[in-house]
């Protein structure tokens, strides 16, 4: 069979509406669609009545306007700059394109102002027609006058504009300057010049129209945007001035070139597979989770459905719906039933998901959970994924291609309210799972497009959650809090879930919101019926104990949740629903599937430091790529060590779970690099519009004037990971959380030794700085600075102002210094550190940051900032831990020294 694109069709009012938004958004052609509706309704708020309103989060910068470049291949190849104003977009054309380099005096041809709509083209305009050839929407965003150029006519008049622009690759200050007329010259000639700012880059960097050559809205190259033929651009006069061909009509004008699918009918196909009688129940296909997506061709990318899985067996009249471990739900599911039986296929066995749909268009566990406990009226939709059995032949050996291709044949006369196909698209993985994820589906399912259907859990089947969720065990349960105190209501779910080999019940937290009042007093009845004496847990914590009641470990919940703690337990966790389908005795943990390690590097620590030009291992070897937008991912940051921007993003993500606890809610100071290690470099902690999205910010009010200042803070992951997309190698925390701004929780001695000192000594300074604190009664935690150095943290109350801890912190320094001054030394001089050890203290004043955990830093090979556990000042060796041997030390994710650092709650002495 010919490899064809599947879509999402509008079949009934009733389909999921988050796929078919995903499939708009994910297919080229619906793209360029979304564009031009996008460019048809922009307005010039300076020439209508209507108020511009708020500007929304990510909408661009302040009295702000559409620009869009696009890369046209007509008789040469050219960029036509096109700016939105008074209602058109004027433009010119541009051979070279922009560059980012102030030295670069770019030409620019003022042509005619095209239409608006024009803005969000791509496709082909007719050989003949005016600007004949191949369009590519290269870059697209807002621009705004710089001071000095508010009135635009004027400055256009003048031939001295001057603006910033805010798109996907555009940014920062630019100018247009128009040359003086030259005789004969029958177009205005302009200069587009960048201005200095942090956006400018060096004459020996790659240009970006080289870095990024593709589509900023579909990824294609002109060569596959003429072979689409998606979009056809008439630039003839008509009424309209312009107009040009819809997807729709471009598909038909070209259909006959596209091959269709097979040759022959349904029969034909079946006569060419093998015989077999109908199985009763074929053991389901499972797929592997993932950290990402595949890239690669030749996969399918369905939605990840929250539903039961079930298997709909058609023997005649007889209809089963059998559950993944084989269970009989046909009662259950009367209406989907009834619908299976009126196929035509007379024996007929399908594989899907039967979901409830929410308003969203989303599928609700929550809802379809209901439907089942509580009776709740929700209906319910049995998408089919995959083809098992039909009239007595096995379709199970051919391509996934071909069995969905059968399948949507045999549902080709269903009621898509009650039975329809789970739709697929063949597009780039990565970008449909960003997709999903901002719909806030559940994630997808990636498929090999040729493989067999295995009834195993393999590798051609890989899922990419969006949110954390899994089933977990209930082995206990809290009574409600105050006000409720032994009403008929519950507290919270403690939870659960087998080790590998099925023995052991280990505790993972708990789970207090999402049931109803209803559902919870129903839920409490059950569990009273179940309450046993000793609890199944293997360990739990003390406090965890604290009012618990145990339950026998029968129950399977399906859980939602934000990520897992340092301590192993569900953050933010919800309940979602009892599973009825799944046996406790089955439920693990579920993890991602292991990445393949890099090829090893030198093994002793002291032979990796001698190597300072260690190579990155790639990306794809070492680590999952992050659900972010990243311009210029093979630009080179750091030449020891050539590491990109990819692979800096990849290794925020792949650390971002333990470094997150140590940055959320803490006003931040970022160290940029933006033209890689050596070359010019500052320091961040404003916000600014220049930020992706996701980040947050903190109120932080000037110590001598009083004025607030919006300093830069994050909360996510995602926000950690774009991080790389800002070159920022180094990130920087207060010692106080944004909401006891004026009392630091942290207290931290920074030990910077001089070169010429053994780790053996810095190894013994750590410890007296540790013995010191413990005789005060404070414990300690331990971290590498990602150089020579070690630093000691103690987390405290928040109770005492910044100067305090700094007067505590500059007392400790000058006791140890005192009792060793031929090795300790607290003043700042550098002339004086020759063989001593610097005590560094004033890391704990207002505004003062030391380097975050797990963070990198701004100098060549990338050394990050690892904690330690104490023991490991044994070691012979200094611990080298750098951004390239990553694969190598990854492992210390599972076993952070510093799970237990926010746990404790120690009140700082008043003097050291």
């Amino acid at each position: 069979m010919a490899k064809t694109k599947s879509v999402i069709k509008p079949r009934a009012a009733r389909s999921v509406s988050a796929i078919a938004v995903l499939a708009k958004a994910a297919s080229h052609a619906d793209a360029i669609d979304e564009q031009l509706a996008r460019y048809r309704s922009m307005r010039d708020f300076s020439l209508t009545a209507e108020p511009a309103g708020e500007l929304k989060k990510g909408a661009g910068i302040p009295g702000s306007r559409p620009f869009c470049i696009q890369k046209h291949a007509a008789s040469h190849l050219h960029y036509d700059f096109r700016l939105g104003w008074n209602g058109v977009l004027k433009s010119w054309a541009c051979a070279k394109g922009p560059s980012y380099n102030v030295k670069d005096r770019r030409l620019a041809v003022q042509v005619e102002d095209h239409p608006m709509e024009y803005g969000g083209f791509e496709g082909i305009i007719p050989a003949g027609q005016y600007g004949g050839g191949t369009v590519m929407l290269w870059d697209q965003g807002t621009w705004a006058p710089q001071a000095g150029s508010e009135d635009v006519d004027a400055a256009l008049r003048e031939g001295h504009l001057k603006f910033t622009m805010d798109g996907s690759r555009m940014h920062g200050k630019w100018a247009l300057i128009r040359m003086a007329p030259q005789p004969r010259e029958t177009r205005l000639n302009w200069l587009l010049i960048k201005e200095h700012d942090e956006f400018e880059r060096a004459p020996d960097a790659t240009c970006v129209t080289s870095a990024e050559p593709n589509s900023v809205v579909t990824g294609r190259t002109l060569e596959q945007i003429a072979a689409d033929e998606d979009h056809v651009w008439h630039s003839g006069e008509t009424q309209a001035g312009f107009h040009q061909d819809t997807h729709a009509a471009a598909s038909k004008r070209t259909a006959a070139k596209r091959t269709a699918r097979g040759s022959g009918g349904l029969a034909d196909t079946l006569t060419k597979l093998p015989k077999e009688s109908q199985p009763m129940f074929l053991k389901p296909q499972l797929a592997l989770e993932t950290k990402a997506p595949p890239e690669t061709g030749g996969w399918l990318h369905e939605l990840k459905l929250d539903g039961y899985r079930i298997q709909a067996r058609k023997d005649g009249s007889k209809v089963q719906m059998l559950t993944r471990s084989g269970l009989d739900w046909t009662a259950r599911l009367p209406a989907v039933a009834a619908e299976v039986g009126r196929l035509a296929a007379v024996n007929v066995t399908l594989d899907g998901e039967v979901v409830v749909l929410g308003k969203d268009g989303n599928t609700s566990f929550a809802d379809l959970q209901a439907s089942f406990q509580a009776g709740a009226k929700n209906a319910l939709t049995y998408f089919c994924f995959d083809l098992l059995h039909l009239e007595g032949h096995n379709p199970r050996d051919l391509p996934l291609i071909e069995r969905k291709a059968l399948l949507t044949a045999v549902l080709k006369q269903a009621n898509p309210d009650l039975l329809q196909v789970s739709e697929h698209l063949e597009t780039s993985g990565l970008a449909m799972f960003h997709k999903a994820c901002e719909l806030h589906a559940e994630g997808i399912v990636s498929k090999r497009a040729a493989a067999p259907y295995s009834g195993t859990r393999s590798g051609d089947w890989l899922k990419s959650k969006c949110l954390l969720e899994q089933e977990f065990v209930v082995a206990g349960y809290t009574l409600p809090g105050k006000g409720n105190a032994g009403g008929p209501g519950l507290g919270a779910l403690l939870l659960g879930y087998y080790d590998d080999a099925g023995k052991t019940l280990v505790y993972a937290g708990r789970t207090g919101t999402g049931f109803t009042q209803k559902f919870a007093s129903t839920l409490r009845k059950r569990l009273d019926g179940m309450v046993i004496e000793k609890m199944a847990f293997k360990s739990i914590a003390t406090d965890a104990k604290r009012g618990a009641i145990w339950v026998a470990p029968t129950l399977v919940a399906q859980v939602r949740f934000a990520t897992w703690t340092a301590d192993q337990q569900v953050r933010q966790a919800a309940f979602l629903g009892l599973r009825e389908d799944k046996p406790a005795a089955e439920v693990r943990r579920e993890t991602a599937a292991p990445t393949p390690k890099a090829a090893r590097h030198a093994s002793s620590a002291a032979k990796k430091a001698a190597e300072p030009e260690t190579r990155v291992a790639p990306a794809r070897e070492s680590m999952a790529h992050p659900p972010i937008h990243l311009t210029h991912p093979a630009k080179i940051l750091d030449p020891a060590s050539q590491l990109t921007k990819q692979q800096l993003a990849d290794f925020y993500w792949a650390v971002s779970e333990k470094m997150l606890p140590h940055l959320a809610g803490r006003a931040l100071s970022l160290v940029r690099v933006p033209e890689g290690i050596g070359k010019p470099t500052f320091y961040q902690k404003h916000v600014t519009s220049t930020l992706p999205p996701g980040f947050d910010s903190i109120d932080v009010p000037d110590r001598k004037t009083g004025k607030v200042e919006k300093y830069v803070s994050l909360s996510t992951r995602e926000a950690i990971a774009s991080l790389a997309q800002m070159s920022v190698l180094e990130v920087h925390p207060w010692g106080s959380l944004g909401t006891s701004l004026e009392k630091p929780d942290r207290l931290v001695i920074d030990l910077d030794p001089d070169e010429s000192l053994p780790w053996s000594t810095l190894t013994e300074a750590a410890q007296d700085v540790r013995k010191r604190f413990q005789t005060l009664g404070l414990e300690s935690f331990l971290k590498t600075t990602g150089g020579k150095g070690l630093h000691v943290v103690v987390p405290i109350e928040a109770e005492q102002e910044w100067p305090a801890v700094k007067a505590f912190c500059h007392n400790f320094a000058l006791a140890m210094e005192k009792a060793n001054p031929r090795l300790y030394l607290t003043a700042i001089t550098k002339a004086a550190r020759t063989g001593k050890i610097f005590l560094d203290y004033l890391r704990n004043d207002r505004g003062a940051t030391a380097v975050a955990p797990w963070s990198p830093r701004a100098r060549p090979n990338c050394g990050v900032a690892v904690p330690l556990a104490w023991s490991e000042l044994k070691l012979a060796d200094r611990p080298v831990f750098t951004i390239g041997n990553f694969s190598e030390w990854r492992g210390r994710l599972k076993n952070d020294p510093w799970a237990s650092l926010d746990q404790k709650r120690q009140k700082l002495p008043v003097s050291a």
